[in-house]
């Protein structure tokens, strides 16, 4: 069905031809609709507040939707796994996908449409156009899963073209995306503002990821070790220790701790991700990437 749906947590339907008067949660999957409905709410005068996800929902992305009500904003959620985001080697077709499930958590969170497009709607036939953003992909995790940033900046700013929103909500415990997101924006000047959200974490402090329920309860007890290394380095590199060494003992502590691999943790500047040997007064952030078993972590704090 192309028109406006409007679908509430006790799954009965309505349509209606102005969502700004419901309050159920619009569901839309042409990028047509899509602005069609963002339209209703504006000429109602209200703003937007884009919410970019892949599903797979947890508090985390409640946290986002939760930013832009505060805002007075309109909560505008996609949920699309991308598959230009993810490498040869990677888990796209295992990525977790539970959309019945993400549409009641929303409703709930108080969001006021889903874009939920298929690959065709968000790629339609050949696709030679894409974005590409230099220097914050450069490191972390850029050379670790090639071509994985440019999938991100270009799906979000279809994503951003799209629905056209005041404001964007990323969280930060994607921090080198959000870094590429802000810039990406800022470069083509887009009038968009992008706006970090703090890392909703676990009561143990593990930050919430959608990949984070491929762990085992043995590997789920060994992954608080991240967190605890990441403020064990923060606390040491703000009382003036060396970056590099006090990075490379806690790579150490985690695979002595029964993590697989470290793929970098390191301290850097918190706007341009460039490495730090010493934490300066300007903003720095201490960054990690491990893997566990079939999962791959990622986390940070500021320095």
């Amino acid at each position: 069905m192309r028109g406006l749906v409007a679908v509430c947590l006790t799954t009965t339907v309505s349509t209606s031809t102005d969502p700004a008067r419901e309050q159920g949660l619009a569901i839309v999957r042409t990028v047509a609709d899509l602005r069609r409905t963002v339209a209703a709410f504006r000429k109602a005068g209200q703003t937007i507040g884009l919410v970019p996800t892949m599903g797979a929902l947890h508090e985390g992305h409640v946290s986002l939707v939760k930013g832009a009500l505060d805002r007075g904003d309109v909560p505008v959620t996609s949920i699309f796994v991308n598959p230009t985001q993810f490498g040869p080697n990677e888990d796209f077709a295992a990525y977790p996908r539970d959309e019945q499930g993400d549409f009641d958590k929303l409703q709930a969170a108080g969001c006021r449409i889903v874009f939920a497009p298929t690959k065709d709607e968000m790629y339609p036939g050949e696709q030679l156009t894409s974005v590409i953003v230099k220097g914050v992909t450069e490191g972390l995790c850029g050379p670790l899963r090639p071509g994985h940033f440019e999938g991100v900046a270009t799906v979000v700013s279809k994503l951003l073209l799209m629905a056209m929103p005041d404001r964007a909500f990323f969280g930060e415990k994607d921090y080198q995306q959000l870094q590429v997101i802000k810039r990406m924006v800022r470069d083509l000047s887009m009038p968009f503002e992008i706006v970090g959200m703090p890392t909703v974490r676990e009561a143990d402090g593990l930050a919430m990821s959608s990949r984070n329920r491929y762990m085992n309860a043995a590997e789920r007890k060994t992954a608080t070790g991240l967190y605890r290394a990441l403020n064990e380095v923060a606390q040491a590199v703000r009382g003036g220790a060396a970056c590099a060494a006090t990075t490379a003992a806690a790579s150490q502590a985690l695979l002595a701790g029964g993590f697989d691999k470290v793929e970098y943790l390191t301290v850097v500047d918190a706007e341009s991700l460039a490495p730090l040997e010493r934490v300066a007064p300007a903003p720095a952030r201490v960054v990690a990437a491990v893997r566990l078993g079939r999962t791959r972590l990622i986390d940070n704090i500021a320095a």
